[in-house]
């Protein structure tokens, strides 16, 4: 059982541990990240490369690169046009499971927190992929909340062959696993593995993270690896900014994906931002407000340090917001979005995680998409 009394650093009976190099070199860096000390110089220097090393990418996240915005997008857009083209594509979420065991401060999932819990069936999860796969979208998607026990390896297994038969693309965003049990994943259909390391401030993350598998920060630090490791062929980072100071995050984040690339050069790298949206437990978290503004100089950071990166805009965002930055940096945009256990049918079965702020469904997005001169994609993958 893991509580407020085990150590949020320890490995523990059941983890499969990673060699801690990688996750030491980006919390040092971290650390040392003083983001106020670079000079509009640095950031105008950072602009004229055609490629960007570390230093860069801390320039482009520092408030000294907030003045340059514009020149960031238009380099930005470049960027995307040159590895992306004018494509955009499309996914949506499906709920199946909102049980979890974990003491998150911050989460409407939190285990403490009075909600409606529900967990669909397998007839429930084919009719919710029906319903989806007909508005024509062919990215699918799976979450659950973090429960072990209600939400088992081999429930969303089962649910990762469903879905295989009706979408080409499968992602998983689920609690972090051992390498054996992706691989397992993998052999289902599903593709690729969101995981949000939420901050990658640690003393911050024990205070947020008072129970549950959640709690060990090294595990989940270390799952795009076993990820990638389990025969994956993409892994997605983020932080939930507005946690903890946003642009330490940034930056961790950005390394962190950096070294995995370096690593796991095979692996299909991309980015996902969210920002903390009002919960219940606001008192205790005290969030760092993060602004549109800032958000955007962050996906622009990300865009530029890394330019073959995906980045997807969330349902958290505005539509506004989100048809400005598809084309520009993002890459990837989620449609007909529904964050409730079973709400792609007619009665949810389970309350929803977060509230969204665009509720457009999938012909409006397409549509906005069309309407930015750029081209949506269903599908940009088969699976032989």
């Amino acid at each position: 059982m893991i509580t407020e009394q085990t150590c949020h650093m320890e490995y523990q009976e059941g983890m499969e541990a990673t060699d801690h190099q990688l996750m030491d070199r980006v919390l040092k860096k971290t650390a040392a990240y003083d983001y106020n000390r670079y000079t509009p110089a640095q950031v105008k220097a950072a602009l004229r490369k055609e490629s960007l090393d570390t230093e860069d990418f801390a320039a482009l996240l520092s408030p000294a690169a907030a003045p340059y915005l514009e020149e960031m997008a238009q380099r930005g857009k470049e960027e995307t046009a040159k590895h992306f083209g004018n494509s955009v594509s499309l996914f949506t979420p499906l709920y199946i499971a909102n049980y979890c065991e974990n003491n998150c401060v911050y989460c409407g999932f939190n285990c403490k927190n009075r909600i409606h819990r529900g967990k669909l069936s397998m007839e429930e999860i084919e009719r919710e992929l029906k319903n989806i796969a007909a508005t024509g979208l062919q990215d699918i998607l799976i979450l659950t909340g973090e429960s072990r026990h209600a939400s088992g390896v081999d429930y969303i297994g089962e649910a990762v062959r469903l879905a295989a038969k009706y979408f080409a693309l499968v992602g998983i965003e689920i609690y972090p696993l051992n390498s054996d049990e992706y691989a397992y994943l993998h052999a289902c259909g599903a593709d690729y593995v969101c995981v949000y390391q939420e901050t990658y401030q640690p003393e911050k993350y024990e205070r947020l993270h008072l129970s549950g598998p959640k709690r060990i920060f090294p595990y989940r630090f270390n799952a795009q690896e076993r990820a990638l490791k389990g025969g994956m062929r993409g892994v997605a980072f983020g932080a939930l900014l507005g946690l903890d100071d946003f642009r330490k995050d940034a930056f961790a984040t950005g390394l962190h994906a950096c070294y995995i690339q370096q690593k796991y050069p095979h692996g299909e790298i991309s980015f996902s931002p969210p920002r903390l949206r009002p919960i219940i437990n606001n008192d205790k978290v005290n969030p760092k407000d993060v602004h549109e503004t800032q958000l955007l100089q962050v996906m622009l950071a990300y865009r530029l340090f890394m330019p073959f990166a995906g980045i997807t805009i969330s349902t958290r965002e505005r539509a506004g917001f989100r048809d400005h930055v598809i084309g520009m940096c993002a890459t990837k945009i989620s449609a007909g979005v529904k964050v409730s256990v079973g709400g792609h049918g007619e009665e949810a079965k389970g309350d929803e995680q977060f509230e969204i702020s665009d509720p457009r469904n999938v012909e409006e997005v397409n549509q906005a998409i069309l309407d930015r001169g750029l081209q949506p994609v269903y599908v940009d993958y088969v699976r032989v």
